[in-house]
């Protein structure tokens, strides 16, 4: 049986192989979906409206249970790694038979939606979930079509989200009983065993940086992006607690989105129609705009509560550190509509290095800006054993590893051609430790990086000084305004200066090492922007 909604003319299921479905309910209101979850038990409002719900045993994402279909598409341009991991054509189908068997005679909800604001790169996605509240995520988190265009849309890919659908590795030849598996050839994403709803956002986006780079000359981005009042587009890279989200929310910008985007020839274009934002230990100080967003239509994931039941606990780290809110985009003041700029003028790339050693702004060469996309560096303070302050290096490609079909190297050519098209000026910002490194010096205080982007972003530093890093090689301005003119060049700020060479050379180490996983297929451009002198003899 079919609940109408608003769905495309004599559409059904058929031709997917979900023929016995009990009710279909196509694109449904937020309002309806969320009722439908509470009717089912599988969720509660808070007091600020919000839908919460548990994504039960996985809270995050599992990398090791992503995989790719390897056949003629794909087996020669796929980076087969530990984040891409090969799953053959029939293992594929027969899988796929076995998760249609499990839907047949349940209700189905389907979302018809797309991807790409730039409309020369759109892709439409229908998205088929067992819960009603995978499907409010997709609501949330992908483009939503006018009402008349879903009476006639036409999806070019689909999602099938399965979480009550427990694989057999025996038979199913997964690690688990849990999968998120892409067929490009069929153009199908099929999850099971999870309820994670990220798995749903970080498959589509794993088929666009495929598809974008291949077919369409369109660079992929793990990115925020903001729009100045003259129209300049700034990006910023970042992995987690890097300040990606904070950096690039601000009053004077537009947002153009908080997380993927695609930078053609001529612009700068969201992925995605909504946010998908950590929750833990926010405030309404720390973070307004993610913090007002959490509403009636918003779906917070795996949240604790105060004492009455109802109102989160943002603070509350019992299930996961991994606390989550979607919601659509227009739940944000001073957004860009359409969720499109224009090319970037400035690019940061975020890094919070825990050992002191990076300055806190330096300006990248075009190798240096290739060989720092491809490194993503930050480095977080190991707090997870009593006792250990030592930070931890981490890398991950492109500031999105998890997410890259193709090999690091092919996205950091496509970025030096778009720089050197664009002209646009690349920056390294840390955001981490200065004077020492964690547990010795101090966190490089928020008004000063925002006063760093804020100089960047208004040509401040177009004209001033700069002096060469020795370890790094990395250009450091002598002067900005509102910063302390001290903190410019990290080794000023450490009491120990020959501590400081050796904490630097320790880490130029660490990024030399990292490397070596990428430097059989890295030009001798990339390579020369190694740091100088990293490696002992």
């Amino acid at each position: 049986m079919n609940h109408i909604g608003k769905r495309a003319e004599n559409a059904n299921l058929d031709y997917l192989g979900l023929k016995n479905a009990s009710t279909v309910y196509w694109n449904l209101h937020p309002a309806e979906l969320t009722e439908e979850t509470l009717s089912l038990g599988q969720g509660m409002l808070t007091d600020t409206g919000a839908l919460a719900v548990d994504t039960g045993e996985f809270t995050g994402r599992s990398p090791k249970d992503k995989f790719i279909v390897s056949d003629s598409f794909t087996q020669d341009s796929i980076w087969w790694s530990q984040f891409n991991i090969p799953f053959s054509s029939e293992k594929f189908t027969a899988l796929y038979n076995r998760v249609t068997a499990y839907l047949s005679g349940r209700d189905l909800y389907v979302r018809d939606s797309y991807v790409c604001a730039d409309p020369r790169y759109r892709m439409n996605v229908r998205v088929v979930t067992e819960y009603p509240w995978s499907n409010l995520f997709a609501y949330n988190m992908f483009l939503r079509p006018t009402e008349e265009e879903l009476t006639s849309i036409q999806p070019e890919w689909h999602v099938i989200c399965a979480p009550g659908f427990m694989a057999d590795p025996l038979i199913d030849k997964t690690r688990q009983h849990n999968f998120a598996i892409i067929d490009f050839s069929k153009k199908i994403a099929l999850i099971g065993g999870t309820a994670y709803t990220g798995e749903i956002k970080k498959g589509i986006f794993s088929v666009l940086n495929f598809v974008l780079p291949h077919q369409k000359n369109v660079l992929p981005m793990h990115c925020s992006a903001n729009v100045g009042k003259d129209g300049d587009t700034a990006i910023f890279f970042g992995l987690s607690g890097t300040g990606k989200t904070t950096l690039s929310s601000d009053p004077d910008r537009r947002l153009i989105g908080d997380d993927e985007h695609g930078w053609a020839a001529d612009s700068v274009f969201n992925f995605e129609g909504g946010c998908y934002a950590k929750t833990i230990d926010l405030s309404g100080e720390k973070e307004p705009q993610i913090f007002d967003a959490i509403k009636f239509g918003s779906i917070l994931e795996n949240i604790g509560f105060e004492e009455n039941g109802v109102t989160p606990d943002y603070t509350d780290r019992s299930k996961t550190e991994n606390t989550r809110v979607s919601y659509p985009l227009h739940y944000i003041d001073n957004i860009m509509k359409p969720s499109v700029g224009g090319i970037p003028k400035n690019i940061f790339f975020l890094t919070c290095d825990a050992y002191g050693v990076l300055p806190p702004i330096s300006k990248l060469t075009r190798a240096q800006t290739m060989y720092h996309f491809i490194s993503g560096y930050t480095a977080k303070v190991a707090g997870t054993e009593a006792g250990v302050t030592e930070p931890a290096a981490t890398f991950s490609a492109c500031f999105g590893a998890p997410f890259l079909p193709l090999h690091p190297t092919h996205y950091a050519e496509m970025m030096g051609k778009k720089i050197d098209e664009s002209k646009a000026n690349v920056w390294l910002i840390n955001t981490g430790w200065s004077g020492g490194a964690y547990g010795t010096g101090e966190r490089i205080k928020l008004k000063y990086t925002r006063s760093i982007i804020t100089s960047v972003l208004e040509g401040k530093l177009d004209q001033v000084s700069y002096e060469t890093h020795e370890v790094f090689g990395l250009s450091m301005p002598t002067s900005c305004p509102d910063v302390p003119a001290e903190l410019l060049n990290p080794r000023n700020t450490w009491k120990d200066r020959t501590a400081y060479d050796q904490k630097a050379i320790e880490l130029a180490e660490k990024f030399v090492k990292n490397f070596d996983h990428f430097k059989e297929f890295a030009t001798d451009e990339i390579l020369s922007a190694s740091p100088r002198t990293a490696v002992k003899a």
